[in-house]
């Protein structure tokens, strides 16, 4: 059972790039479970917080074995925001008797509020990238060693597009939150990250990771779309301070 969660279990060679690449099968399913949570989430399934929830525990297994702890770090947080955007867009007013949220774009203020957010997380990001992300590692590897881990420091290189990646790492915290809270911006991020994503993933070499966010950019789209579309039905517009059906003013 072990040996299926190893990166060393490959599941097919694929012929890409400088001597291919070797598809692992913990890869393959936690790739296919990402692709089936983001399609689901489109269609606003609740389901796709179930199919996060294991994206996001294999790849952490992943991150662990190939030593991207910070890595690892982040994939805890998706892990947290997927239990409670489950619980958010399932839960039940007792008056109504029908789920508060409502699919809406973000009223103009929130909007403000989140850009200002992720221009000043990105900036601090971009500058203390290489400190934080190597305080974040030395973090995740003592929680790790008291479990017995037993595992070294690892040697960390500078980040190779600090900006890119700061940008990144910010814009899917936020459109992660977003998400939770049904606001069609979420997928306007998404659409950006991925694009990003495709971008560095392809300088970098790691074409099967470039090819998957491009099918994740093109969903994203996508969900856009339909999102628009409902959030529209539901009488809210973008770049309005209409808080018509947004029952958590706050959030």
């Amino acid at each position: 059972m072990l040996e299926l969660f190893s990166t060393s279990n490959i599941l097919v060679h694929i012929p890409i790039g400088e001597g291919g690449y070797d598809l692992s099968y913990i890869e393959a399913i936690g790739t296919l479970c990402g692709l089936l949570c983001i399609y689901l989430a489109s269609l606003e399934k609740s389901i796709n917080y179930l199919f996060g929830l294991l994206n996001v525990s294999l790849f952490a297994i992943i991150f662990f074995q190939i030593h991207l702890y910070s890595s690892l770090l982040l994939q805890i947080f998706f892990f947290i925001a997927n239990i409670y955007g489950w619980y958010a867009w399932t839960r039940v007013q007792p008056e109504t008797q029908e789920t508060a949220l409502k699919i809406r774009w973000m009223p103009l203020n929130h909007q403000i509020k989140w850009a200002v957010i992720s221009v000043i997380g990105i900036l601090l990001l971009t500058v203390f990238i290489d400190p934080v992300f190597s305080g974040l590692t030395s973090i995740m590897v003592h929680l790790l060693n008291l479990f017995g881990a037993n595992i070294t420091m690892p040697v960390l290189a500078p980040d190779a597009y600090p900006f890119w990646d700061a940008c990144m790492t910010i814009l899917s915290v936020v459109a992660q939150l977003l998400m939770t809270r049904k606001f069609v911006e979420n997928w306007l991020l998404w659409v950006v990250i991925n694009v990003i994503s495709v971008a560095i993933f392809t300088l970098q070499g790691v074409y099967a990771m470039a090819i998957e966010y491009t099918i994740l950019t093109f969903i994203a789209i996508n969900g856009t779309r339909i999102w628009a579309s409902s959030a529209k039905k539901q009488g809210s517009q973008p770049l309005t301070d209409n808080h018509h059906h947004d029952t958590d003013t706050n959030n």
